[in-house]
């Protein structure tokens, strides 16, 4: 029960974090080794976002008292960066990213959710007409893995130097780094699940961005080469 879960740990954000992304990772890895499918998954997530939905005013509301407390206009916030996320073209899936989008915004991030089936064209002139700090690229189907490949390409040709965030039940590290990491040069990190997101947005926006896309990129680069060794 979310309510009870709430009043037990005080924190909204928690209740997300702790107990619904145990529970969203448990099933990640059961589709991953192939013991859940994804109707089931469809499932599973469609309750995780109504558990949200509950959580979200009282998240509201404690972001608005945290402003007034800090003596800022509620109205005006002050944020720690802004990310672009949308559904690629072709995939209607949207609850893994709404999530990611619920975790950034109660940590002070500016979220510019464009929806689903977003061909890549309008990904990119809104990120660079929003100035967006990052790309984060979701789909659950494997039509959508291309997809996504083929705006890293886009993004290269426009010679765009946004680091791209790559998300959804489908895509691996393996295939980020495999087919995605190779079309585009300038910081792609596969994200796990939700509760990950903030880890990895707030180290692209540290001072520390360089070596940690660099971190990224050696990482990357050891996975795919023991890729190909397996061919």
């Amino acid at each position: 029960d979310v309510e009870e879960a709430r009043q037990d740990l005080k924190v909204p954000l928690h209740v997300i974090e702790g107990p619904l992304m145990q529970g969203m990772g448990i099933i990640g890895d059961l589709f991953g080794a192939g013991k859940m499918f994804l109707p089931q998954v469809i499932k599973s997530a469609r309750v995780m976002k109504k558990a949200v939905a509950v959580l979200t005013p009282f998240m509201e509301e404690e972001k608005r008292a945290a402003a007034l407390l800090s003596g800022e206009d509620p109205n005006q916030p002050k944020y720690n960066g802004v990310v672009l996320m949308a559904t690629v073209k072709g995939d209607v899936h949207d609850i893994g990213k709404n999530i990611v989008g619920v975790v950034l915004g109660c940590n002070n991030y500016k979220v510019i959710d464009m929806g689903v089936m977003v061909p890549c064209e309008k990904i990119l002139e809104r990120a660079l007409a929003e100035k967006v700090d990052i790309i984060g690229l979701s789909g659950l189907i494997t039509p959508s893995l291309d997809e996504m490949v083929y705006v890293a390409e886009q993004m290269k040709i426009r010679g765009m130097t946004i680091p791209l965030m790559i998300g959804g039940a489908t895509t691996s590290k393996r295939h980020t780094a495999v087919k995605v990491c190779t079309k585009f040069d300038n910081g792609v990190i596969h994200v796990l699940d939700a509760s990950r997101s903030c880890t990895v947005v707030s180290s692209i926006l540290s001072k520390e961005k360089r070596s940690y896309l660099e971190d990224i990129k050696d990482e990357y680069t050891e996975i795919r080469e023991e890729y190909y060794a397996t061919l």
